[in-house]
């Protein structure tokens, strides 16, 4: 079910308008899809951050337009003032609910592996998955079990099952997380013999050259 958002119409778009939006505690925004007509409007900001806060960046949001009914669109960008960490615009994109969609979806590691207790590192490469799916169908995160892994051990795309209906579109060998073998400083330090006498830059030219002599 899609999350209900209101909507006003922005007509001036000038500077100044555009900074009283934001001054009002509103964000610009444009709603725009394929074979759409592009539209100014403006949403409450508060509103908009709890509505991604609460149902993910992938949620479907039902504009309700000033005037003009609501349509159900996605979050597709949106910019922060860095100093501020103020939202201050943001895109809107117009999806057609029968079609499939490509999109980013977390990805999660649930457990503690079996290798990391043993003192192994677990590392993960992807935060993020490729996804294809119908808008109502594309998950929140994609999370898989990592309980089981050894020292040395890895999973890939190949691994995770599949739990709706969706496509994941990243190659299937890609690794999205292995524990590695502990790095110890005694391991670092038997790979140097501390009697070995230090190698002299220019020894053998030297050598060959009293030799010619």
């Amino acid at each position: 079910m899609a999350v209900k958002l209101k909507a006003a119409k922005r007509e001036n778009l000038t500077k100044s308008a555009t900074k009283e939006i934001r001054l009002s505690g509103r964000v610009p925004a444009v709603v725009y899809g394929k074979e759409k007509e592009a539209k100014n409007v403006s949403v409450d900001s508060i509103q908009l951050v709890k509505t991604v806060r609460d149902e993910g960046r992938n949620a479907i949001i039902s504009l309700d337009v000033e005037n003009d009914g609501s349509i159900d669109v996605m979050l597709h960008e949106y910019q922060i003032e860095p100093i501020k960490d103020q939202l201050i615009h943001a895109d809107f994109y117009v999806v057609n609910m029968s079609e499939e969609m490509d999109v980013e979806v977390p990805l999660r590691l649930e457990g503690e592996a079996q290798g990391s207790k043993a003192g192994g590192v677990l590392q993960q490469p992807y935060f993020e998955l490729q996804v294809r799916a119908k808008p109502d169908q594309i998950p929140e995160e994609i999370s898989v079990d990592i309980s089981a892994l050894e020292i040395g051990d890895s999973l890939t795309i190949a691994d995770i099952p599949s739990k709706g209906n969706y496509e994941i579109l990243d190659d299937a060998e890609t690794t999205v997380a292995t524990v590695l073998p502990p790095t110890k400083e005694e391991d670092l330090e038997a790979d140097v013999d501390p009697n070995a006498e230090p190698e002299l830059v220019g020894a053998d030219r030297n050598e060959e050259e009293s030799e010619d002599k």
